[in-house]
């Protein structure tokens, strides 16, 4: 099956962080690819990747950078696909704020959608709903997952009210 989603990261460091997009992916039947796009160590990789997105049938890009985390916002300049950008702590990181900043202040006419500092897994859901509006195998099974959150509250609130909040912290 073609992927729907591409997942990028600037380096393999990011992987850890990234897998949760794909774990999340497989689980609600996205198909999907995950390479390593760097902005500053490759540019012409990442733009040949941008630019050739579409036709190979990518609906939504996933990019994951630490530091300056170009990254998502030079995608997002060379596509007309929407693109999530995940901000990364890394190494060479201040304490995140630097990816977090990057990627959210991008200038008028080139939006990446941000999400949380390491939340891959939030990204990929997203992308999940982007490809689900309009397949509705995914949009049903995002239904599914949602509803098993809201089970897994409503369990844990029941065994808080049975079993009292020192039980529930031993856990």
């Amino acid at each position: 099956m073609n992927p729907q989603v591409g997942i990028i990261m600037g380096s393999q460091s990011d992987l850890p962080v990234m897998a949760e997009a794909a774990e999340i992916l497989e689980e609600l039947g996205v198909s999907f690819e995950v390479t390593i796009v760097s902005a500053h160590r490759t540019p012409d990789r990442m733009v040949d990747y941008a630019r050739s997105a579409r036709e190979r049938g990518l609906k939504v890009i996933i990019a994951g950078a630490g530091g300056a985390a170009h990254l998502p916002g030079m995608v997002a300049s060379m596509t007309s696909l929407p693109v999530v950008g995940v901000p990364v702590k890394s190494s060479n990181s201040i304490d995140g704020w630097d990816s977090i900043l990057s990627i959210l202040q991008m200038p008028g006419g080139i939006p990446v959608a941000t999400v949380a500092l390491n939340g891959a897994k939030n990204a990929g859901i997203l992308a999940a709903s982007m490809v689900g509006a309009y397949d509705e195998k995914v949009g049903k099974n995002l239904d599914v997952y949602k509803s098993s959150l809201k089970e897994k509250v409503e369990k844990t609130a029941e065994d808080l009210e049975k079993k009292g909040w020192k039980e529930i912290l031993k856990k």
